[in-house]
């Protein structure tokens, strides 16, 4: 695979997928330099229209990063101290981390045991006065029901905010990831399914007066109108003309990618399946980009995994070894305990993922898995 020692299997091939449209990518660096225009211009307005018809939305607004995107949506609802936001435990501190940024306070939840997404159930539980909003995570690259969790945002009367930045064209029962809460939020971090060459960052959303909100907070405060004008304390997180530019190449290709995603799943799911080696679960009304390939080991067996693995220069990573309300940075004394991700942080494993992943490889990370878990070969533990 491209980029990697003869024989190893990346946990991520990122330069493999852009050797795909290395002509495309070409182009765009030359005509962003031929307009000599790398903040704004006309290859952010065009990448934002195209994505936000690619999620099903009316507007997009392109920010510096995911966490960004996050938090200046939480501003633009005007969410702050002395608020609540719910959010699940299992995901990238950056979620949690957006909320402590705007002056709220997380409340961290637990989550379903076969998908690790957050359900309406949580939500209902952890719902208070305070609340504000429910931060949403398509985790892995899959939505929970955003339908049922909807419906508890609706009758709490708080906004659902989808944390998207995971799940690139994922659906849920047809609609698109972005497409369904008050905004949906994106990175474009190079290792995302649609992935910049650098950081970005931005928000979907129907809502034209928040999108307008976020614009200017991301845009140091400007007013509409007047570039002279600041109306509000904003700050600068704006999308560079050349990631725009990069990932108006990509997005015309993110749907094959996804597809070919879906494959690389399709086998391990068939390889893995018989020997008790389960993935995280995909709800049937789900449309799963598979960002990660996550499966489930028992606790004491996962350092012969990875020992196992490494050995055989098989890349892999962990999705998350340390849940968010057990770091240090969002601890809070005497909260209570979430068995699900509490137990799912010690068995968890990410296995490698690209568009590019081919059977064969498949079939080696699964062999030298098995091999490591079971102390059986492929065959013999299926």
């Amino acid at each position: 695979m491209s980029g990697s020692p003869a024989g190893a299997v990346p946990f991520l091939d990122l330069a493999g997928a852009d050797e795909e449209i290395r002509t495309q990518l070409d182009d765009a660096w030359d005509d962003v330099r031929r307009t000599g225009c790398y903040v704004g211009g006309r290859h952010v307005a065009e990448f934002e229209a195209a994505f936000a018809s690619y999620c099903g939305s009316r507007n997009c607004v392109g920010v510096g990063n995911g966490t960004d995107a996050l938090e200046l949506v939480l501003a633009g609802l005007g969410i702050g101290p002395g608020d609540e936001v719910i959010v699940p435990a299992n995901t990238f501190v950056a979620t949690a981390e957006a909320v402590v940024s705007v002056g709220a306070t997380p409340v961290f939840v637990d989550v379903d045991p076969r998908t690790l997404l957050v359900t309406a159930a949580h939500v209902d539980a952890a719902v208070t006065r305070a609340t504000a909003a429910v931060i949403v995570v398509h985790l892995y690259g899959q939505m929970p029901d955003v339908d049922a969790i909807g419906r508890s945002a609706a009758a709490a009367g708080i906004a659902m905010i989808e944390d998207a930045a995971q799940a690139h064209g994922a659906a849920w029962a047809g609609r698109r990831a972005g497409a369904v809460g008050r905004a949906g939020t994106f990175s474009f971090y190079p290792a995302k399914n649609l992935g910049g060459v650098g950081d970005g960052g931005a928000v979907v959303t129907d809502d034209t007066v928040l999108a307008a909100r976020v614009r200017s907070l991301a845009n140091h405060g400007r007013s509409a109108t007047s570039r002279h004008v600041h109306d509000v304390a904003g700050r600068n997180s704006r999308l560079d003309a050349l990631q725009a530019a990069v990932l108006s190449a990509k997005l015309r290709r993110l749907d094959d990618w996804n597809a070919r995603r879906r494959a690389v799943h399709q086998r391990y799911d068939e390889l893995l399946a018989p020997t008790g080696i389960g993935a995280v679960a995909v709800h049937p009304l789900a449309t799963a980009v598979h960002h990660l390939e996550v499966v489930r080991v028992p606790a004491d067996a996962r350092p012969r995994a990875l020992a196992g693995l490494t050995a055989r220069d098989i890349g892999w990573g962990l999705h998350y070894p340390v849940p968010c309300h057990r770091q240090r940075a969002f601890a809070v004394a005497g909260a209570p305990p979430l068995p699900v991700v509490e137990r799912a942080a010690d068995e968890i494993l990410s296995l490698p993922m690209s568009p590019t992943t081919e059977p064969r490889h498949v079939e080696r990370v699964c062999e030298a898995l098995v091999e490591s878990v079971t102390q059986r070969s492929l065959r013999t533990a299926s």
